[in-house]
């Protein structure tokens, strides 16, 4: 989407300083219908962000000046853009980092080498589940003091409102819908990363610690969340 107001569909923001492995993702990406645009240092994508809003942001994380991880950081800051899906690209499979980038807000991580197939798997994925939630999203739910009105993608805890990323909105979401049942990692895997998600169930543990961190009283002494 355009911030004046002009919608665009499937307008993808890569930052990635490796000039081959941008023309992979747009050659790749446009072929399955999406608009690419590549930048290639972060400080680029972050100026662009002032005049264009894409629908997902792909991230390396290793880049000239500011890296992938600070570049998320600012964009999950930006109320324009906080609640846009991230998937970071990292060469490093250190779980640590995995996690850092999932605790900054990003929705799905990707590491190098990475298969042209799994990389739009990926894509598809995010778009699929965006377009599934934006025809459910006609109801306000509540859940003891917090309420999540989804037509707007809002979540309020005490009147006040409480800041979520995509994919932590929709985890929320399921959560309440569901509350009284029991629903594994796996479930929570399948329908909040997409059937294609290749990642691992301590995806879900972040992020549910996440949501306890911003929901809780006090997240050290968890309560009915």
């Amino acid at each position: 989407m355009e911030v004046d107001g002009l919608m665009s569909k499937g307008l993808v923001f890569a930052v990635e300083d490796e000039e081959n492995i941008q023309q992979l993702i747009k050659y790749n990406l446009k072929a399955h219908g999406y608009r690419v645009k590549n930048f290639d240092t972060g400080e680029k994508l972050i100026e662009q962000c002032k005049v264009t809003i894409p629908d997902l942001f792909l991230l390396d994380v290793m880049l000239p000046g500011i890296d992938g991880f600070e570049v998320c950081n600012q964009l999950k800051q930006d109320v324009l853009t906080k609640t846009i899906p991230v998937i970071m690209l990292t060469a490093k499979s250190d779980e640590v980092d995995k996690v850092l980038g999932l605790e900054l807000g990003a929705d799905d991580y990707m590491t190098k080498p990475f298969s042209v197939r799994e990389l739009v798997a990926r894509v598809k994925a995010v778009f699929r589940r965006m377009s599934l939630s934006n025809q459910s999203n006609t109801d306000v739910l509540s859940f003891g003091n917090i309420k999540i009105d989804c037509s707007r993608r809002e979540v309020v805890k005490d009147d006040k409102i409480v800041d979520m990323a995509f994919k932590e909105f929709e985890l929320l979401k399921l959560l309440v819908m569901n509350k009284g049942k029991v629903l594994s990692r796996d479930m929570l895997l399948e329908k909040i990363w997409g059937y294609d998600y290749y990642g691992e169930t301590r995806t879900v543990n972040v992020h549910i610690r996440y949501l306890r961190q911003k929901l809780e009283d006090d997240d050290s002494n968890p309560g009915s969340y």
